[in-house]
């Protein structure tokens, strides 16, 4: 980690609000409503499927109309698809490996998307989780149809829950600077750099993890991808410092919580609190946002597979320190070369 002043300001920086609000109102309202009606109709346990598919809402910040709507569906397709593809391999007793060399083809292909489409957040974190998730758990074949119809169904919420928010918010302020149009997708020349950086990371990191026989792996394939959401080591180096020192603060408030075990309604008001809390400091410092990040992702986890507690937060510490060590070491070695420039002559 470079000695410069600049590099801890970048750590520490707290970037302006930016209308976060209206995020976190988005993100809140898409995943409680699916999580209030599962658990009316008592199905709790189907709650993961809603809350990947609920991830839509976390795209489109500054787009609205048809910007976001094409932004948002396309990502309602490719999360929903994310989870069913990790519910089939969930069929396997093999599904533990299997799921790594797909997870990274996962992570390539979606980076490659991101890139394309002007993702925001950008990179393949969101994708390579839910299926790597859902690829974690063991599941019956018709687990894949209600896989689809529950993810599909929320994500499709967070779709129409954006569109009402981009409506609201052109009719609040019609001269905001927020794209409206629809995009044309390109590919940059760097584009297919990256998708292999992030290919990379996921396998390897992956692999470590499950060879190493540390439970939830998945935690260290989406880790190893979150620096490389920046393209230069420095940026790099800041993400995957806010990583481990965020996670580190969440596992003491995830250790709160589940000293407490919540459960239904209630534990559907602390997912939907922590989905709020996470989208209002997202955008500002990452570090913060893990804060909430982390309870979020280890409660959807421990609703579904319940774990011991020490054993769930030892997981989820030391695959982030994988992953991240990972992540940043591939990203330190396929750095762009510097280009020496010549002193001009007198």
């Amino acid at each position: 980690m470079p000695d410069n002043p600049r590099f801890t300001d970048q750590l520490m920086r707290v970037g302006p609000h930016a209308g976060s609000h209206r995020v976190a109102a988005r993100a809140a309202l898409s995943v409680a409503v699916p999580l209030l009606v599962l658990w009316l109709i008592g199905h709790q346990e189907w709650s993961i499927y809603a809350a990947f598919g609920a991830f839509t809402s976390l795209f489109g910040r500054t787009h609205v109309h048809l910007s976001r709507l094409q932004m948002q569906s396309s990502l309602a397709l490719v999360l929903t698809s994310s989870v069913v593809a990790g519910v089939v391999v969930g069929l396997s007793d093999y599904r533990d490996w299997l799921a790594v060399p797909i997870a990274a083809l996962v992570a390539g292909v979606t980076s490659l998307l991101s890139d394309a489409q002007d993702w925001h957040p950008p990179g393949p974190l969101f994708p390579v989780f839910s299926f790597a998730a859902c690829a974690s758990l063991p599941s019956e074949p018709g687990d894949v149809t209600v896989a689809a119809l529950v993810a599909g169904g929320s994500a499709a919420f967070a779709v129409v829950v954006g569109g009402l928010g981009s409506a609201w918010r052109v009719h609040r302020r019609p001269d905001s600077a927020v794209r409206t149009s629809l995009r044309r997708v390109s590919f940059s020349l760097i584009a297919p750099r990256h998708a292999v950086r992030c290919t990379a990371s996921c396998l390897l990191a992956g692999s470590v993890a499950t060879g190493i026989g540390i439970g939830h792996p998945y935690w260290a394939m989406v880790s190893a991808v979150v620096p490389l959401t920046h393209r230069d080591v420095r940026g790099q180096l800041i993400r995957g410092a806010h990583r481990i020192v965020g996670t580190a603060a969440g596992l003491v408030l995830t250790a709160i919580l589940l000293a407490f075990d919540p459960a239904g309604f209630a534990l559907i008001l602390v997912i939907v609190a922590l989905q709020a809390g996470a989208e209002l400091w997202v955008g500002r410092n990452y570090a913060l946002a893990l804060i909430s990040i982390t309870p979020l992702a280890l409660l959807m986890t421990h609703l579904v597979v319940p774990t011991p507690a020490t054993i769930l937060l030892f997981d989820r510490g030391v695959e982030t320190l994988i992953g991240v060590v990972v992540g940043i070491g591939v990203g330190w070695l396929t750095r762009a070369p510097h280009r020496h420039v010549p002193a001009a002559s007198a």
